[in-house]
C-alpha cells in the first residue's frame, strides 16, 4: 500500500515573497536607471555641441545684426532692424542673391543628373569597375585652389583650351569673367567638377542596395537598361536622389571659395569688376572685413539662413509630392 503525501502551503494560499537584499535593491534601481537615461546620455554631446557651436553663434549673430558695430567699438549703438531695412534696399545684395541662384542651377541640376548617369554606369557589370569608383574620388580630395588654378587657365581668355576649341568653331573668344552668364558657366563647370564624383558615390551606394531580382525579372520580361533604369533604378533611390538635392541646395546658396579664386586682382571678393559674380557670402565677407560693418554682415548672414531654410520647406514639399506620386 503507498503513502501519498500532500504538501500545504501556509495559511493565506500565497507564499511568501523572497526578501530582497539591500545590495539586490541597489542594483535594479542602477538597471531601471540605467535604460531610463542612457539614450540621452547617449546623444547629449551632440546636442552640447550643437548648442556651443551652432546655436549660441546663431543668437549672437541675430543679436550683432540689431546693432550699428563699427571695429573697436566697447557699447555698439541698437539700431534694431534697420540693418534688415537697409538690406531690403540694397541693390548690390539683390544682385549677389542673383548670381547665387544662377550658378547654383547651373551647377546643381547638370551635376546631380550627371552623378545619376556615372553611379548607373558604374553600377554595372565592367571592366576596371573598381578602378573606375577610384577615378571619380579624386576631385573630392583634390585642393579646390588647385582645381581653380587649373579651370582658369582653361577659361583663360587668349590663351585658354575652352576658347581655342570653341574658335575651331567660330567662335570668337569669350572674356570668362568679364561676362557675367560667361562667368556662371565657368564657376558652375568648376563647381560640377569637384562634386559629381561625391554625389555619384551616394547613388552608388543606394543602387547596390536594390536587390538584382528586380533587373532580373525586368529582363526575362523584355526590358531595355534604359527601362529599368527608369522603372526601377530611379523610383527606389528616390529618397537619395531627394537628401543629395537638399544637400546640394545648401551647399549652392553657400557658394564662397571656387568664385572667390576665380577671380584674378586685388578686388577678387567683389566678384569681378561690376560684382558680375558675386555670391550672397562674397558679400557678407565683404561687408564685414572690406567695410568694417559687423552688424549689417551679421544681416546678410541671417537673411541668408532664411533663404536656406525656405528653399529645404520647397524641397521638403516638392519630397512629399513625389513620394506621393510614386505610389
Amino acid at each position: 500500500m503507498s503513502i501519498r503525501v500532500e504538501t500545504r502551503p501556509p495559511s493565506g494560499g500565497h507564499r511568501p515573497a523572497p526578501k530582497r537584499t539591500g545590495r539586490g535593491t541597489a542594483g535594479f534601481r542602477l538597471t531601471r536607471l540605467d535604460l531610463k537615461f542612457s539614450p540621452y546620455l547617449y546623444v547629449a554631446p551632440f546636442f552640447v555641441i550643437f548648442g556651443i557651436f551652432g546655436l549660441y553663434p546663431m543668437i549672437y549673430t541675430f543679436w550683432v545684426s540689431l546693432h550699428s558695430w563699427p571695429p573697436g567699438a566697447i557699447d555698439p549703438e541698437f539700431i534694431g532692424f534697420e540693418n534688415f531695412v537697409e538690406l531690403w534696399s540694397d541693390s548690390q545684395f539683390w544682385n549677389a542673391v542673383q548670381n547665387t541662384f544662377g550658378i547654383f542651377i547651373l551647377s546643381t541640376i547638370p551635376q546631380l543628373l550627371l552623378a545619376l548617369v556615372v553611379a548607373n554606369a558604374l553600377n554595372r557589370k565592367i571592366r576596371g569597375r573598381l578602378l573606375f569608383r577610384a577615378g571619380v574620388v579624386i576631385p573630392i580630395i583634390t585642393s579646390t585652389a588647385a582645381v581653380a588654378i587649373v579651370f582658369g587657365q582653361l577659361f583663360n581668355t587668349e590663351f585658354g583650351l575652352i576658347n581655342y576649341v570653341l574658335g575651331l568653331f567660330g567662335v570668337e573668344n569669350i572674356d570668362w569673367q568679364a561676362n557675367r552668364y560667361a562667368a556662371w558657366a565657368a564657376i558652375a563647370a568648376m563647381v560640377d567638377w569637384r562634386w559629381i564624383g561625391y554625389n555619384a558615390l551616394i547613388y552608388l551606394a543606394a543602387m547596390q542596395s536594390i536587390p538584382r531580382d528586380l533587373y532580373e525579372s525586368a529582363e526575362l520580361d523584355g526590358a531595355s537598361r534604359r527601362r529599368q533604369f527608369w522603372q526601377i533604378t530611379i523610383p527606389m533611390v528616390r529618397p537619395t536622389i531627394i537628401f543629395t538635392v537638399i544637400i546640394s541646395t545648401i551647399g549652392g546658396l553657400q557658394l564662397f571659395t571656387e568664385p572667390l579664386l576665380f577671380s584674378t586682382g586685388s578686388g577678387a571678393i567683389s566678384g569681378g569688376s561690376q560684382n558680375q559674380f558675386q555670391t550672397v557670402t562674397m558679400y557678407m565677407y565683404q561687408a564685414m572685413f572690406s567695410r568694417f560693418r559687423f552688424g549689417y554682415a551679421a544681416s546678410v548672414i541671417w537673411v541668408l539662413f532664411i533663404m536656406i531654410i525656405i528653399t529645404g520647406l520647397i524641397n521638403y514639399l516638392i519630397t512629399r509630392r513625389i513620394n506621393s506620386s510614386g505610389k
